[in-house]
């Protein structure tokens, strides 16, 4: 069995969770998510407790187990108490802001960057330069991070730019001048 595929998801009381076919929803005070297991996977509720099992031991089968496990494991926490990611920006003039269903950047660059915000994803901007991403689907917040991150990845002379709150940035010496 797959080490991870085979560790039983406990549910609590304020989720539900809902099998039809090959198509596993679960519900929750803050949302729903749903997913399609794969034919090879089958998913079983008893007494508050989602298990997987697999139909054959091969190598595919097996990666498969243990990621619909790890998906749905997701899933029945971002439902209770949802994920989060919390980027800074560093630089003079660079600021962030929610405009309706927009987050507007400006990031040292001749016009403002306008990235509509995804359904099921809430920004918060705190201070101008701390932008708080979080939604009940970890795939998503994650992805939405990387994006807003992307559109200017800290620099290493400076410092300059969007990076993660845990991340570390490794600066390099500037240019040098000879006597």
């Amino acid at each position: 069995m797959s080490r991870i595929g085979k560790m039983p998801i406990n549910i609590g009381k304020e989720v539900q969770v809902s099998i039809q076919g090959g198509s596993v929803t679960v519900k929750g005070p803050k949302t729903s998510l749903s997913y399609v297991l794969n034919p090879a996977v089958n998913a079983k509720v008893d007494q508050g407790v989602l298990t997987l099992t697999r139909k054959s031991d091969e190598k595919k089968v097996k990666a498969l187990h243990g990621l619909y496990r790890a998906l749905l494991s997701n899933a029945v926490t971002g439902v209770t108490r949802g994920f989060s990611k919390t980027l800074e920006i560093n630089g003079v003039g660079y600021k962030a802001n929610v405009n309706g269903k927009n987050l507007e950047l400006n990031l040292g660059f001749t016009h403002t960057i306008t990235y509509p915000i995804p359904q099921g994803i809430e920004i918060k901007v705190d201070k101008n330069t701390k932008v708080i991403v979080s939604g009940a689907d970890k795939n998503l917040v994650g992805l939405v991070a990387a994006k807003i991150r992307g559109f200017k990845e800290p620099e290493p002379y400076q410092g300059k730019g969007v990076k993660y709150d845990t991340e570390t940035i490794r600066r390099k010496a500037g240019k040098s001048v000879s006597k």
